[in-house]
């Protein structure tokens, strides 16, 4: 059974009023503020992680907002990937995403790009797409190298600090 891994890369960008409650009041437009007060934030720019450790048969992986994942099933993008050549596959995965986004409103790809940007928004959520493509031979050897463990939040090891001959 193969897993798919999905992250969100937009999450801790905006909504800031759905975060903290001392945003949630003037000057903010009343469309962007609740009601009602709240205690815990409802939006959270914490990060969910999973390890996805890297097998000699990984050939790709998929970065998506969750925009595409709304129109595009795993297997279906993976299925593009795979069978589509690797120049511009990131533009093919975002068109098909858009063609499914205008099925679900009747409605043709051609006649959904032709509305404005900021109307859009009430057709299809933002997508970003980001596919990286692994080397099986570096992979396979990485695996077998005992390596440190490097974190994107920092605070994982120390790199040298480059010296310059003198």
């Amino acid at each position: 059974m193969t897993e798919y891994f999905i992250l969100q890369i937009s999450r801790s960008i905006g909504d800031v009023y759905l975060k903290k409650s001392e945003f949630n009041r003037e000057p903010l437009y009343a469309k962007f503020r609740l009601r009602e007060p709240f205690g815990k934030p409802i939006l959270s720019a914490d990060p969910a992680i999973s390890v996805h450790h890297l097998q000699p048969d990984d050939q790709f992986i998929i970065f998506a907002s969750d925009g595409l994942w709304e129109h595009l099933s795993n297997q279906g993008a993976v299925d593009i990937v795979q069978n589509h050549p690797r120049n511009g596959i990131a533009r093919r995965l975002v068109k098909t995403a858009l063609q499914e986004a205008a099925k679900k409103r009747e409605m043709r790809y051609s006649d959904l790009k032709k509305i404005d940007r900021g109307v859009r928004r009430h057709f299809h959520d933002d997508i970003s797409v980001a596919v990286v493509f692994l080397d099986s031979n570096l992979v396979s050897r990485a695996s077998s190298v005992k390596s440190p463990n490097i974190s994107v939040k920092g605070g994982g090891i120390s790199l040298p600090t480059k010296t310059t001959p003198t």
